[in-house]
């Protein structure tokens, strides 16, 4: 079965796949939201009251809401964890760009469970868990994907998006026009059990949000533009979990369906967030303590509210349960099931730590926590911290040099964890070329990695490369190539071999014209002269404030020809032989696409 939606004026099909010669009993369908930077504050019904949210509160009202839900600091890394029931260290993500993102392909997903059992599986939104196949989320368990696989976009009106690895135009608002596709996937699968995963990217910045919106907040009467923004990008939100919950009952399988909210990690801003400390990129109570509701009418008895402490991890196995799926295998799951605090069974719940680590592959490197039922031991490079959540819970003392032992035992239950979930290392997750599911591969320049040195913008001049924006955050490029010794690199992994036609996607002042590259990759090589100018000028930008990641660009495409690429491991390499002008080019992708 097939059907055509229009999100713009490009046409998309969606294709429902079956699993051949099995017959599936009809399951709860699974939609599972999770939005990008709004904290634990940014609802209404967790006392505050400038914001509007009535179907965040309607959901957690007509189902159960965990009070101490805690996910990881930063995006890539819940997502990691959400997806695997996976602590995000053991599936290789351990950072938002350069490739430190990715999740290792061999990782067992939610998508790929239920799929395996009879699901149609869609995810519409932000994916920041790897763009290359089987990287990419039709990979990864999604029969279908519209979004993009960036840890954030640069535009929200009127953008390109990925779908199912092709770039296609939507149109108008990015949140609506996803929702509209995720409703014509429910349409399309209601006789069947679906699984609908709707990453929304908001309130992450870009600050871009319809008027109607943004004007309600200024009129309320908020100063600050940026928490104004952020307001009305999650009444937007509300709204399009409202338009879901519409078609659900408008299709008759409201009651069968198991509806999720979640956050990724707490606000991206000084805002509320209910008295708690920190916030997004923060290992503290408030950078990872977020809001979790699940409504599902015909298991989950309205206004229930859990106190116990539950995480990103719990949820695969949590879904799993309540679909009656017991017969599964995956890597070993760090998570549990929710369900029997769910059904109230009054079992015996066994009190675990829960941990968090962040910003490091290394045990010195990375901001560090662990909570308990009552105490919160913090490291944020800055030394160990312990706050007695009971008694404290906006943790305003350190009681790190009164209780000596409390603090001890967290240390070495810290120390421990970490080793064994950091057993397998975190060698780079090479770029696999030539998978027979993708003919085309992109290799953006956030993935890049750059020699000498990964640099940002300030130290450029010292090493001769770096990115334009100050972190090689997501869209971002390869900028400042003064340095015949330096050049960008990307670890591929060829699958097939074969002829791979390569594209530069690039821009070069005039006054630049005349450096000299050499593309080297597979024991081949391209060398080349820049021999036309290419002006890249910003698109217009709806941001209501300055944003401090880089603008979206134009930009050129100089075709190289063609290279014979050999199965195995290897590194494709760009250098510049000789820069006549003041650098050699700004470098946004390169392209190999195979000759069949």
């Amino acid at each position: 079965m097939s059907f055509l939606i229009r999100i713009s004026s490009v046409p998309i099909l969606f294709v429902s796949l079956a699993v051949s010669g099995v017959i599936f009993a009809k399951q709860p369908n699974v939609v599972i939201v999770m939005t990008d930077d709004q904290g634990f504050g940014d609802v209404h019904s967790h006392g505050n009251e400038l914001i509007d949210t009535p179907i965040h509160d309607r959901i957690a009202n007509e189902g159960v809401r965990f009070d101490r839900f805690y996910v990881s600091p930063v995006c890539a890394p819940t997502r990691a964890s959400l997806l695997t029931g996976r602590y995000h260290l053991r599936t290789g993500v351990h950072g938002v760009t350069r490739g430190y993102e990715i999740m290792r392909d061999d990782e067992v997903t939610i998508a790929e469970l239920l799929k395996s059992n009879g699901y149609v599986t869609g995810a519409f939104g932000k994916w920041h868990n790897g763009s290359q196949y089987p990287h990419h989320p039709n990979g990864q368990g999604f029969d279908e994907f519209l979004g993009f696989c960036a840890g954030h976009w640069n535009n929200y009106f009127d953008t390109t998006l990925d779908h199912n690895g092709k770039s296609v135009l939507s149109k108008g608002y990015m949140v609506d026009a996803l929702t509209d596709a995720a409703i014509s996937f429910i349409e399309q699968n209601k006789s069947k059990p679906f699984l609908c995963y709707l990453p929304y990217n908001t309130p992450h910045t870009p600050w871009q949000v319809p008027d109607n919106y943004f004007k309600k907040y200024i009129d309320r009467g908020i100063k600050d533009p940026k928490v104004a923004c952020a307001y009305a990008m999650v009444e937007n939100i509300d709204y399009n979990m409202g338009r879901v919950l519409a078609k659900l009952k408008e299709l008759e399988i409201d009651d069968d369906t198991i509806f999720v909210f979640l956050t990724d990690n707490g606000p991206n801003g000084l805002r509320y967030n209910s008295n708690m400390k920190g916030r997004k990129g923060s290992a503290h109570e408030g950078g990872v303590r977020v809001p979790l509701f699940i409504r599902y009418p015909s298991r989950i008895k309205p206004n229930s509210k859990i106190s116990t402490l539950a995480a990103h991890i719990d949820l695969l196995p949590t879904i799993m349960d309540l679909c009656g799926i017991t017969d599964y295998q995956t890597k070993p799951l760090d998570g549990k099931s929710l369900v029997p605090l769910i059904d109230d069974k009054n079992t015996v719940w066994e009190e675990r730590l829960l941990f968090t680590a962040w910003g490091g592959t290394k045990l010195k490197d990375s901001k560090k926590a662990i909570r308990s039922k009552r105490w919160r031991a913090v490291d944020e490079r800055r030394g160990w911290e312990l706050y007695d959540m009971k008694y404290d819970p906006d943790q305003k003392k350190n009681l790190a040099g009164i209780n000596l032992n409390k603090l001890s035992e967290f240390k070495i239950a810290y120390k421990d964890w970490f080793r064994e979930v950091t057993l397998e290392g975190f060698d780079p997750v090479s770029i696999q070329v030539g998978h027979k599911e993708r003919d085309k591969v992109i290799l953006e320049g956030h993935y890049a990695h750059l020699f000498p040195a990964e640099t940002v913008r300030p130290n450029a001049n010292q090493h001769g490369i770096s990115y334009n924006g100050p972190a090689g955050w997501a869209n971002d490029w390869v900028d400042n190539w003064i340095s015949t010794s330096a050049y960008p690199y990307w670890n591929l992994n060829v699958i097939r071999k074969g002829e791979y036609n390569i594209l530069l996607k690039y821009a070069c002042k005039r006054e630049d014209v005349g450096s000299e590259l050499r593309l080297e990759v597979s024991n081949s090589f391209i060398k080349f002269n820049v021999t036309k100018p290419f002006k890249s000028e910003m698109l217009p930008s709806a941001d209501r404030i300055n944003r401090k990641e880089v603008y979206e660009r134009v930009w050129g495409t100089m075709n190289l020809g063609v290279v014979t690429l050999h199965k195995g491991l290897t590194k494709l390499k760009l250098r510049a032989l000789e820069i006549p002008g003041r650098e050699a080019i700004e470098l946004k992708e390169v392209h190999l696409i195979r000759k069949r």
